[in-house]
């Protein structure tokens, strides 16, 4: 059964935590899983220990679910768009899309523009894809995306030694949360 966009946030909220300001952490301080950069940028002000959850709530559905069009790709595979939300909410929606636009080309021998936006054409590459696949499609299909998730944590690692730190805790609670 598809979840909904309120227990997808539950769980991201649930999973992320309190108030976090680690320093290896280039997020910097954090409620909820939202940065300040994110709270700064959609309003919020205040002190980052005290971001109200409702808060935290608002801009994960706004920010992370309905500007990146899930709510499109989760009519056509809830899952996908789950795992969507997770890496969108971890590395930037453009990168959950253009993730998603790297699969459908590799799957369909699509010429997607991997641009991380999610339009009409990537919509309808999904379309396809789901005629051509089915339900069953949608299981391959996350399972790329997770794939291309831990090799990006693995090349974020390669490049910038001080993320080793968040790495385990990445592939263990980041991966397969859909």
């Amino acid at each position: 059964m598809a979840k909904s966009v309120t227990q997808l946030v539950d769980e991201v909220i649930a999973r992320e935590g309190d108030y976090v300001n680690h320093a290896a952490d280039r997020g910097g301080p954090t409620r909820w899983g939202i940065t300040q950069t994110v709270a700064r940028a959609n309003g919020y002000a205040g002190d980052m220990r005290v971001l109200p959850r409702a808060t935290a709530a608002d801009i994960y559905r706004r920010i992370y679910w309905l500007a990146p069009r899930l709510d499109a790709v989760a009519a056509l595979y809830p899952t996908v768009a789950a795992e969507m939300f997770d890496t969108g909410i971890n590395m930037g929606t453009k990168v959950a899309g253009a993730f998603l636009q790297r699969a459908l080309n590799a799957l369909l021998g699509t010429a997607l523009v991997q641009d991380g936006a999610v339009g009409p054409a990537t919509i309808a590459a999904l379309e396809d894809f789901k005629r051509a696949r089915g339900v069953a499609g949608e299981h391959a299909l996350v399972n790329v995306l997770d794939a291309l998730q831990g090799e990006r944590y693995v090349s974020i690692v390669e490049a910038r030694a001080t993320q080793r730190v968040f790495l385990f805790g990445w592939l263990a609670h980041r991966l397969g949360q859909a």
